[in-house]
């Protein structure tokens, strides 16, 4: 009786490199495992887009793949050390690569007699094994919004973060408003004036255009 040996998982540097096109689940690629990460928000991701104005981004300085395992590590650490520092309440992690590319693997066998049995690299079209994602140069990985005072916590938190990646990354401080997209003092004066309201996590524009109404009647400053 052949048994085929259960292997541990293979290092980054097998999947690091983006070799080929995108290999997304489909009806002709059946049969893949889930991802192992399946919370992207975590921490008090439904506090009011006033409360935590720092944000900081762990964006990627490479072009590479990052397994669904590393994004669930990368996750677990940074959450880890935040609720230890800042407390449940203090910060939202928000992971922003999501893994829909699947990464295959041609099983060996590994016993006595494999050699006679195995086919070697014939038919090497391998098995889907896990998932990755595609990062390109610049793009963010994990942000992370929080109160001012926890601007140091929320950069070693995500410092631990950087650990589970292969390649190089970067922290980089934003000058934006949390996860708006508006400047901190573009974000203060639109308040002010009424041409910003907050929806949730995040904020909506109130344009000049459009027909008056209650709802959007807003005069702009000059």
């Amino acid at each position: 009786v052949i048994h085929q040996s259960k292997m541990g998982r293979r290092p980054a540097r097998c999947v690091r490199f983006q070799k080929n096109k995108p290999y997304i689940k489909s009806r002709f690629c059946r049969g893949v495992p889930d991802s192992k990460i399946r919370i992207y928000d975590c921490g008090a991701k439904k506090t009011n887009v006033d409360v935590f104005p720092f944000v900081a981004h762990l964006v990627s300085d490479e072009k590479e793949q990052l397994t669904a395992c590393a994004l669930e590590a990368a996750r677990v650490a940074c959450n880890k050390y935040l609720v230890k520092n800042t407390g449940k309440e203090g910060y939202h992690i928000r992971t922003r690569a999501h893994p829909y590319h699947v990464i295959r693997q041609n099983k060996m066998l590994s016993c006595a007699g494999a050699d006679r049995l195995s086919s070697g690299m014939r038919h090497s079209y391998g098995k889907p094994m896990e998932m990755a994602a595609r990062i390109s140069i610049g793009q963010i990985i994990v942000s992370v919004r929080s109160k001012d005072v926890n601007a140091n916590h929320v950069i070693e938190a995500l410092r631990r973060a950087k650990f589970k990646f292969p390649g190089r990354q970067k922290i980089m401080k934003s000058n934006k408003w949390g996860f708006t997209k508006f400047d901190r003092e573009d974000y203060v004066k639109g308040r002010k004036e009424g041409w910003i309201r907050p929806d949730g996590c995040s904020v909506k524009y109130i344009a000049e255009h459009g027909r008056i109404s209650e709802k959007n009647h807003v005069t702009h400053g000059q």
